[in-house]
């Protein structure tokens, strides 16, 4: 939710706005403290401009293997799997894919994506 929510520019205030809810309650959301019932999922959905499957996609066979009651029953906040360990979900990561997707020149954009490609092949010093 937070990578799509980050992609298209939206701050969690105004997503709260689109689906009627307070920033906080996204937030909520985002974190993964509170459950996103299966309207609410709909309706992030339509103001997020994506399937729900999105929401799914990415979803690990540890999380898919586990029920929501063993999530919240059996797991220590130290098993639990973290997004924060997956690099397409830093902030830094979502601003710089909006950013390069900002720049209208496909020249321009094409440049930047091979001196990143060619600058993550260089091997370390």
């Amino acid at each position: 939710m937070r990578l799509r929510r980050t992609l298209l520019g939206l701050s969690q205030e105004k997503l709260g706005e689109l689906i009627g809810l307070t920033f906080q309650q996204v937030q909520k959301y985002e974190r993964g403290a509170n459950r996103v019932s299966c309207s609410r999922l709909f309706d992030l959905s339509r103001a997020l401009e994506v399937p729900i499957s999105y929401f799914f996609e990415d979803m690990t066979d540890e999380v898919k293997n586990l029920s929501p009651v063993q999530m919240g029953r059996d797991l220590s906040q130290d098993e639990m799997p973290s997004n924060e360990a997956d690099p397409r979900l830093r902030r830094e990561t979502l601003e710089l894919v909006r950013n390069y997707y900002s720049i209208s020149d496909p020249d321009v954009r094409r440049r930047i994506y091979d001196l990143a490609k060619a600058l993550s092949e260089r091997s370390p010093d």
